[in-house]
């Protein structure tokens, strides 16, 4: 009777411990499991989120240059009419992140920037040119750089980088959608991303 108590006893043990190292590895492998399905998400919509706009500017270049003093001068000068297809992007892929497995957190550490990108078509108009001041290579990348100076002003005045930054927030928001899902939790800089609104603390 002793020897038959004794058996179920060892039995019963060998069966918990295997029970316990069966339901340990299945939860390891969950984990691992969910930690590969996060940084793969992320991965999937690493991506350039852009904003595109059109933009005009008519640009008069003038340059005058004094020849014997200032009685006689030497002029040039070009009407510049510029279309400009302007891009505003946020590349996820730059976002510094790391998944804590063991604590079930996702963790952001940094968020770019947007990236402005400017591309002009320059169209000239009403060139002329007095013999002793031709125009040359360093007219056309000084008005190259006013015009750009002048488009990156209308950009900052106009509505294309917050339409941008709000695209860039929505992509975010899949994050906490996919980590609140799966029981995880999202982090930015120790502060926890517990519901849609604390997305502000992003901006």
């Amino acid at each position: 009777m002793k020897k038959f108590i004794s058996g179920v006893i060892i039995t019963l043990a060998v069966v918990l411990i295997f029970r316990s190292c069966t339901q340990e590895k299945e939860s390891k492998s969950i984990l691992e499991e969910n930690s590969m399905l996060i940084q793969q998400e992320i991965a999937n919509v690493s991506k350039l989120i852009v904003t595109e706009g059109h933009f005009a500017e008519v640009y008069t270049y003038k340059d005058s240059k004094a020849l014997f003093g200032p009685l006689f001068t030497a002029d040039k000068k070009a009407l510049v009419v510029v279309n400009a297809e302007v891009t505003v992007a946020y590349d996820i892929g730059q976002i510094d992140f790391e998944v804590n497995k063991e604590a079930k957190t996702l963790l952001i550490k940094s968020i770019p920037g947007p990236e402005v990108k400017i591309n002009p078509d320059f169209e000239y108009y009403d060139v002329t040119a007095d013999y002793l001041n031709q125009f040359s290579a360093s007219d056309y990348n000084t008005i190259k750089r006013n015009v750009t100076a002048s488009l990156l002003k209308k950009v900052e005045a106009s509505s294309l980088k917050t339409n941008a930054k709000n695209r860039f927030m929505s992509e975010l928001q899949k994050f906490y959608i996919l980590t609140n899902s799966m029981g995880w939790q999202l982090v930015y800089n120790e502060t926890s991303i517990s519901n849609m609104e604390d997305f502000s603390i992003l901006q």
